[in-house]
């Protein structure tokens, strides 16, 4: 391994460290949730760099887009429920 691609490794797992952190301790759900598409977005360069093009597409396309995408969804339905007032106790 060369020492960009090395040097390049080393700043995507940092980034990857940083955003796992905002994702966990974060106070703002949709900040956790963009911070979580990011850790997904960087896994998936950090893929891309290693040479496994195949599992860099997947996880771009399922772990960054689509668990994103449904995270919001819930959300957005959760919050709707909440200031609907109903229960279903």
């Amino acid at each position: 391994m060369s020492a960009l691609m090395l040097a390049m490794t080393v700043v995507l797992c940092a980034v990857m460290i940083g955003a796992a952190y905002v994702a966990i301790g974060g106070k703002s759900m949709p900040i956790a949730i963009l911070a979580a598409g990011l850790v997904s977005l960087m896994a998936s360069v950090l893929f891309l760099i290693l040479a496994s093009p195949d599992v860099a597409m997947t996880e771009a396309a399922i772990g960054s887009g689509l668990t994103t995408f449904l995270f919001f969804f819930v959300l957005g339905r959760v919050r709707a429920g909440e200031n609907d007032g109903s229960h279903d106790d």
